[in-house]
C-alpha cells in the first residue's frame, strides 16, 4: 500500500481552500423564507406572480452577501401551494412551520391568510402578507401578522367616494362572491355610500365559482342601476363585464382589488372597455422603484407583471431587512424590529401600525381605455410617518 504524506503547511493550505470556497465552513448558514399562495388552479397566474417577485427579492438579497449573527447567510425561497383554499392553507402553513422557515411571505387572499395566521402565530414566526386586504386578517390580534398594502376598510371607503363624487353614480347595485375578501369589501363599499346618504338599489350574491351572471344581472337590470360594484377578482369580473354588455346594460362595472390584471383584459376582451377598478398601491410607473423592478422582472421572466409581484418583492425584502437589523434570524429577536421598521421599498415606504397594517397606504383608480388599464387618479397615501 502506498502512503500519501501531507505536510502541516499543505494541510493548512488545503483546509483554507475548503473554507474560502465555501465547501467547508462553520460560519455559513442557509435560511429558508416561506412563500404561500395559489400555484395551481384558477388563480395560479397570481400565485406564480407572487413567487416570481419573492424570488427576485431573494436573489437580490443574496447578491449582497448578507452576514447575520456573525455568519454568512444564503437565503432560499420555499414555495408551497395553498390552491387559494382555506383548509389547504392551514396544512401548508403547518408544513412551512415544521420545515423550519424563518418567516413567511403569504398568503394571497384574505380567506387563506386568516386561518393560516394562527398557525404562524402559535409557532412565533412572522407572516408578511403581500396582498391579503381584508381588515379581519390583522384584527385577530396576532403580533406576527403584517401586510404591505392597504386594507379593504380604506379601499371600500375610497371606492364609494369615487363612485358618487367622480362617476356621479345615482343608482348603485352590489354583487359579492361571499368570500372573506369579496363580502368584506362589498360591506365597506356600502358603508361608504351610506355615509354619503346613498342607498343601494339592489344587492346580489354569487359564489367564487360562478361564471354565468345572467340571473343576478337580470334582477339588477330591472332596478335600472347605473353602476354595479363587484366584490370579487378578475377571473369572475371578466365574464361579468362581458355579460353586462351582452345584455345591453348601460351600467358601469366597478371593483376594488383583484381586477387590474392582464388576465382580466384577455378574458373580457372588448367588453372590458370602460370598467373601473380601485387597486391598493401606486401604479408601477409611479412606485419609487417600479420602473427598475419592472425591467428586472421582464428580463428575468420574459412576461409582464401580472398583478402583485412588486408587493411580494417588498414583503420579502422588509422581512429580511428586519432580520439584518436585529442581527438574528430568530423570530423572537427580529419580530420587535419588524414591528417598528421603516423601510424604503419598491412600492413605497413601509411601516406598520399597531395591528400590522401598512401605514398611510395609497390606492389607485384604473379604467380600461383602448384595451389597457390606465391609471386615473391616486387616493390616500398623503400622510408620512
Amino acid at each position: 500500500m502506498k502512503t500519501v504524506k501531507i505536510s502541516a503547511l499543505s494541510a493548512a493550505i488545503l483546509l483554507s481552500s475548503f473554507a474560502s470556497t465555501g465547501a467547508w465552513s462553520a460560519k455559513s448558514e442557509t435560511v429558508a423564507i416561506g412563500l404561500a399562495g395559489p400555484l395551481t388552479g384558477p388563480s395560479a397566474r397570481i400565485g406564480k406572480d407572487l413567487e416570481n417577485g419573492a424570488q427576485l427579492a431573494i436573489d437580490d438579497i443574496n447578491k449582497q452577501h448578507p452576514t447575520i449573527g456573525g455568519k454568512a447567510v444564503t437565503f432560499r425561497l420555499q414555495s408551497e401551494d395553498d390552491q387559494s383554499d382555506p383548509r389547504t392553507a392551514v396544512a401548508v402553513a403547518q408544513r412551512l412551520v415544521d420545515s423550519g422557515v424563518a418567516g413567511v411571505v403569504g398568503h394571497w387572499n384574505t380567506g387563506t391568510s386568516i386561518p393560516a395566521a394562527r398557525v404562524y402565530h402559535d409557532a412565533g414566526i412572522a407572516q408578511v402578507a403581500p396582498v391579503a386586504t381584508g381588515h379581519a386578517y390583522t384584527r385577530q390580534g396576532f403580533d406576527t401578522s403584517f401586510r404591505v398594502m392597504g386594507h379593504d376598510d380604506d379601499g371600500g371607503q375610497f371606492a364609494g367616494q369615487y363612485a358618487v363624487n367622480t362617476l356621479k353614480a345615482k343608482r348603485i347595485a352590489v354583487i359579492d362572491d361571499r368570500t372573506a375578501f369579496g363580502q368584506g369589501l362589498a360591506d365597506e363599499f356600502i358603508k361608504s355610500l351610506e355615509a354619503q346618504g346613498v342607498k343601494i338599489v339592489d344587492r346580489q350574491y354569487v359564489d367564487d365559482k360562478t361564471v354565468d351572471f345572467s340571473a343576478v344581472l337580470t334582477a339588477i337590470r330591472s332596478k335600472n342601476a347605473d353602476l354595479i360594484f363587484f366584490g370579487g377578482v378578475d377571473s369572475q369580473a371578466a365574464p361579468l363585464a362581458r355579460r353586462i354588455k351582452q345584455l345591453g346594460m348601460n351600467a358601469t362595472l366597478m371593483g376594488a382589488g383583484g381586477f387590474v390584471s392582464q388576465t382580466f383584459l384577455q378574458l373580457a376582451q372588448k367588453e372590458g372597455e370602460g370598467v373601473v377598478a380601485l387597486e391598493p398601491g401606486l401604479p408601477v410607473e409611479q412606485m419609487p422603484g417600479g420602473k427598475a423592478f419592472e425591467q428586472e422582472y421582464q428580463s428575468r421572466y420574459h412576461t409582464h407583471i401580472e398583478l402583485h409581484a412588486p408587493f411580494a418583492y417588498d414583503a420579502t425584502r422588509v422581512l429580511v431587512a428586519a432580520m439584518e437589523k436585529a442581527d438574528s434570524v430568530d423570530p423572537a429577536e427580529y419580530l420587535p424590529v419588524l414591528r417598528a421598521i421603516s423601510y424604503s421599498g419598491v412600492t413605497g415606504q413601509i411601516a406598520f401600525d399597531n395591528e400590522g397594517n401598512l401605514k398611510s397606504p395609497s390606492f389607485t383608480v384604473y379604467k380600461v381605455v383602448d384595451g389597457k388599464w390606465q391609471p386615473q387618479t391616486v387616493l390616500g397615501g398623503t400622510k408620512t410617518k
